[in-house]
C-alpha cells in the first residue's frame, strides 16, 4: 500500500510540474505579411485580432510582416487595415499549440488621389500673349490684338502694356505710319508744315504719336482702370448671322477681365482722349473741333467693325502663326 502512495505522490507532483509545459503547448500563434496589389510589402498595416476573449492589434513592420503569439485555441478573426486601404477581415479556427503562417493579406485601394498640375492665370495669358505676338497676316502684317483661344485668361497691367508696346515697336507700324505722312505731304496736309524734308518729319512724328496715344490709352491705361480687355475675340462658331452681329457689336462691347460683356468705355474714351491730344502738337488750321472729332470717331467704329468682320470670316485663314490649338486651359 506504501508503495502505490508513493507512486499516486509521484504522479499527483508530475502532473503539477507538467502544467506549466501542457499551457505553453496549448498556446498558438498567427503571422503572415501584407502586401498591396502589386506585391509591394505594406509597412505599417493596421492588424488587429480577436481570439475568445482576447483582443491584440500590431502593425506590420518594414517588411510588411506581422506575429501574434501567446494565443489560446478556438475561432478568430483578424482585420488588417491602412489609410487608404479598404479592411480586410480574415477569420478561422486556432488548434492548440498551432502556428499558423496566414497567406499574405492583400489591401486594395479604396480612394485614388489625383494630382493636378496647373498654371496660375497669370502664366496662361503670358502663354496666349506670346502666340498672339506672333500673329500675322500673310505672315507679315501684325495681327496682335487678336485672341483665337477658346478659354483666353485675362490679361493683367503689365501684359496690357506689354502688348501695346510690342505693337507700336514692330517695324511694320513704322512703315504704316511713313504710308501716313507720305499721303499727307503729297495733299499738303496740314498746309502749313509744306512739303520740304522738315514737313514730313512732322507729319511723321504727328502720325506715330496719334498711334502712340490711341494705343496706350484705348489699349493699356483706361483698360487697366476699367479692368477691361483690348482684344478681339474670335467667335468662330454659330450662324454666319450670330458671328456677324457678334463682330459689329464687339466695336462697341468688350470682354472684362472677369469674362463679362461691356460697353467698351476704355476703347471709347481712349478714342476721345487721344483726339484730344492730338490738338497739342498739330497747328491750329488742323486742329479737329468737337464735331469733327466725333464724326471721325464714328467711322473708327465702322471700319472697327469691318475689320471684326474679317477677322471672323477671312484673316485668320491667311493667319499661318496661329496655333493649332491655342485654347491653354487653367
Amino acid at each position: 500500500m506504501r508503495t502505490l502512495g508513493a507512486l499516486a505522490a509521484w504522479l499527483l507532483a508530475a502532473w503539477v510540474l507538467m502544467a506549466p509545459l501542457r499551457a505553453q503547448e496549448a498556446t498558438a500563434s498567427l503571422h503572415g505579411v501584407v502586401t498591396d496589389r502589386d506585391g509591394s510589402v505594406c509597412e505599417g498595416a493596421q492588424v488587429s485580432l480577436a481570439v475568445g476573449s482576447e483582443s491584440k492589434s500590431v502593425l506590420s513592420d518594414d517588411q510588411g510582416r506581422y506575429s501574434f503569439g501567446s494565443l489560446p485555441s478556438g475561432p478568430y478573426k483578424m482585420t488588417v487595415s491602412g489609410k487608404g486601404f479598404a479592411a480586410q477581415t480574415i477569420t478561422g479556427v486556432l488548434a492548440g499549440g498551432e502556428s499558423r503562417e496566414l497567406p499574405a493579406v492583400v489591401l486594395l485601394v479604396t480612394s485614388s488621389s489625383q494630382v493636378t498640375v496647373t498654371a496660375d492665370l497669370e502664366e496662361i495669358a503670358a502663354a496666349q500673349l506670346q502666340i498672339e505676338e506672333q500673329q500675322r497676316i500673310l505672315g507679315v502684317f501684325p495681327n496682335f490684338y487678336i485672341s483665337y483661344a477658346k478659354n483666353a485668361a485675362p490679361l493683367t497691367t503689365k501684359q496690357k502694356y506689354q502688348l501695346a508696346w510690342r505693337s507700336q515697336i514692330d517695324p511694320m507700324s513704322f512703315v504704316f505710319t511713313g504710308i501716313t505722312a507720305g499721303v499727307e505731304q503729297s495733299n499738303n496736309t496740314p498746309a502749313s508744315w509744306g512739303q520740304t524734308k522738315s514737313g514730313f518729319a512732322k507729319r511723321y512724328a504727328a502720325a506715330y504719336g496719334d498711334g502712340l496715344t490711341d494705343t496706350f490709352l484705348a489699349g493699356a491705361i483706361l483698360p487697366s482702370l476699367f479692368h477691361q480687355d483690348p482684344r478681339y475675340f474670335y467667335k468662330g462658331t454659330g450662324t454666319v448671322r450670330s458671328r456677324i452681329w457678334y463682330a459689329l457689336s464687339s466695336a462697341v462691347i468688350c470682354r472684362t477681365d472677369s469674362g463679362q460683356r461691356q460697353f467698351n468705355y476704355s476703347g471709347l474714351m481712349g478714342d476721345l482722349a487721344s483726339a484730344g491730344l492730338s490738338n497739342l502738337y498739330y497747328p491750329a488750321d488742323d486742329r479737329n473741333g468737337f464735331g469733327l472729332t466725333l464724326r471721325n470717331l464714328a467711322i473708327g467704329k465702322a471700319t472697327q467693325a469691318a475689320q471684326n468682320i474679317l477677322q471672323e470670316f477671312v484673316i485668320k485663314r491667311f493667319t499661318p502663326k496661329v496655333a493649332k490649338d491655342s485654347s491653354l486651359k487653367p
